[in-house]
């Protein structure tokens, strides 16, 4: 995998990595990588900054950030006005239907320690952001189980369920790809691909507000706001623009567990540039998604879908994905039952008047 060391730089010094628990537990046989120091000072004995809900606007996002821009001819932090910073007041815990007596409160930070099976995977995917890795699944264990985001008994299978599940998506993305997140949740995978290849430009599409307040102070506390924003809203809405915010596009969409496939494509190839690619994370029914869904891709634009298994021999079992490219542009469809009952609608009418 390929990282820029540029756009590293970007989340060292001020707003940079944060200071994180050891990324493996105690006993680990790689001491003198500092990545995996036993140190467990820091973010572990901080709770996280709730730094705002977003407002009563349909769109909520970009945390504000350095003056740098994170996409071309658009202004970071609250000059854009679809990308509004949240407010002052702290967003409202969320309960766990079934699951509040159980866990009252956030696992500890040592459930999310990366296991040491887990650790030549980890750092084959995340290289030198992996303490950046450790502190996004602290975040999701901790104010992610508390606002409804993660399910409590996810906490300690983070690392193998999601953080590298996720990364491993990164060797389908070009270098240098910007990246739309439909449906992006707690962040997976567009979160975790930020983390893995700091050369991306990702923004994260979501419409629920307790959502999208976890995604905006977890950009900001893990120091992403030059290459990550968060888009409140749902993917139409993405794609068609307002009169204050330009459609977006993007080089790749991805998306996981949202929607079975002819849904999806309804939703992720209008956001796709013209020979983009969307890449949909799925299970084993994969194969019998595109059995049963090419048809409709096609009518959407899409090319024939194809399936992909990646991180091979470094992830067991490997994550699937669904691949999609758009091949052209398809116009909305129109509503032609409607039409002739309209038509018909008339001619009675004509009728009766005679």
């Amino acid at each position: 995998m390929t990282h820029n060391d540029a756009a590293a730089d970007a989340v060292s010094g001020p707003g940079g990595t944060p200071p994180g628990p050891s990324a493996v537990r105690p006993g680990s046989t790689d001491p003198a990588d500092p990545a995996f120091s036993d140190g467990m000072s820091g973010a572990a004995d901080r709770p996280m900054e709730a730094s705002g809900t977003p407002t009563d606007s349909p769109f909520s996002g970009a945390p504000a950030g350095p003056a740098e821009q994170p996409y071309p001819g658009t202004p970071a932090g609250s000059a854009d006005p679809a990308f509004m910073p949240p407010s002052a007041e702290p967003p409202a815990p969320v309960s766990v239907p079934g699951d509040q007596e159980e866990f009252a409160e956030p696992p500890v930070p040592a459930d999310v320690t990366l296991p040491p099976e887990l650790a030549e995977a980890a750092r084959t995917l995340f290289g030198d952001r992996l303490d950046l890795a450790a502190a996004y699944a602290e975040l999701l264990a901790t104010e992610g189980v508390v606002r409804g985001l993660i399910g409590p008994r996810e906490a300690p299978r983070i690392w193998e369920r999601h953080l590298l599940n996720c990364a491993a998506v990164a060797e389908r993305i070009p270098e240098g790809a910007t990246v739309l997140d439909v449906g992006s949740g707690a962040g997976l995978p567009g979160l975790v691909l930020a983390i893995a290849r700091p050369d991306l430009t990702v923004t994260l599409i979501e419409p629920l507000a307790r959502r999208t307040s976890f995604l905006i102070e977890a950009v900001q506390q893990l120091g992403l706001t030059k290459m990550v924003r968060v888009f409140r809203g749902r993917a139409e809405e993405a794609a068609a623009g307002s009169r204050d915010t330009p459609p977006l596009r993007g080089d790749i969409v991805t998306a996981r567990a949202v929607a079975p496939l002819d849904r999806l494509a309804a939703w992720c190839l209008p956001l796709v540039v013209p020979g983009g690619r969307l890449v949909a994370l799925k299970g084993a029914s994969a194969a019998e998604e595109i059995a049963e869904h090419a048809g409709a891709v096609a009518r959407l634009g899409g090319g024939e879908p194809e399936v992909h298994r990646c991180g091979v021999g470094v992830i067991e079992p490997p994550a699937t994905v669904i691949e999609v490219v758009r091949e052209r542009v398809v116009g909305p469809v129109r509503k032609k039952a409607a039409a002739k009952r309209s038509r018909g609608g008339r001619r009675a009418g004509r009728g009766r008047d005679r």
